[in-house]
């Protein structure tokens, strides 16, 4: 790992505001690799790859393929990203939850609403990261925004469809209200990125992500993460990724298979 260890004020800025953005944690042997895993993936798509674009520009996504195409788990492991997790959570462990491929054609119009990550996943953990990995230039315009310290109670929000903003069909009287968000708020950040570089948030954090008007590709890839006390949680809706439909079968607060979330990295002090 060519990547210096991620210092004190980099995970004190991660754990006060939910997102660091952290320079240079890839090498360019390391981006050329997960540049042929993306194209790869695009050529191979899973079950659950597909363009969710309706119009414009192709947006491709897909998730849980790292068995497929080993350089995604490989760049966890034994490049920087799992090291970098695990510093950032401040736990004993870290172990992958999975990979997720996002492609932005130029002219693509689909902008992903406000939402936090962790109501959508089959998991709860006190500890989570994800790491947004770009493999190409993106403004500060284009890049995602983020609602500082939205992390911190550790409130999980209504989840909805991104399309119509509804709730996701099921019981949700368990979750919060979905807050309204001033766009104006200096509490919303964000950062212009280069190939190299990582956004980190927690699974809490409300984010957002813009369409790419640009006349350039917008690749990128999730690499989250999730470090030890996870349970598996039955939600009473469709989860994303799905990976009961995958065949993943456990029971309420069930602890989480290696063999399906392999360990990437461990705190040997």
């Amino acid at each position: 790992m060519n990547y210096s260890e991620v210092s004190a004020a980099e995970a004190n800025e991660f754990r006060k505001n939910g997102v660091v953005v952290l320079r240079d944690v890839l090498s360019q042997g390391w981006l050329e690799r997960l540049a042929k895993a993306i194209e790869a993936n695009m050529a191979s798509p899973g079950p659950y790859g597909k363009n969710h674009a309706e119009e414009g520009g192709a947006y491709f996504g897909d998730y849980v393929n790292w068995q497929r195409f080993p350089d995604f788990l490989d760049i966890a492991k034994d490049g920087p990203l799992g090291h970098v997790a695990g510093e950032l959570m401040g736990g004993a462990v870290a172990r992958l939850f999975h990979e997720h491929v996002l492609v932005k054609e130029p002219g693509n119009v689909s902008a992903t609403p406000w939402h936090q990550d962790m109501p959508y996943y089959c998991i709860d953990c006190p500890k989570t990261v994800s790491l947004w990995v770009p493999l190409d230039p993106v403004s500060r315009q284009e890049s995602l925004n983020f609602l500082k310290g939205s992390h911190k109670d550790k409130t999980t929000y209504m989840p909805r469809r991104f399309k119509t903003l509804e709730p996701l069909e099921g019981d949700t009287t368990e979750y919060e209200a979905f807050p309204a968000i001033d766009e104006h708020s200096d509490d919303i950040v964000s950062y212009a990125v280069e190939p190299g570089d990582v956004l980190a948030f927690d699974f809490h954090t409300l984010h957002d992500a813009p369409a790419n008007p640009t006349n350039t590709r917008r690749r990128a890839v999730s690499f989250r993460f999730f470090a030890e006390g996870a349970r598996y949680v039955a939600r009473p809706h469709e989860v994303s990724p799905p990976f009961p439909d995958l065949g993943l079968e456990l029971n309420m607060n069930d602890p989480l298979p290696e063999d399906w979330f392999p360990t990437v990295w461990m705190n040997q002090a």
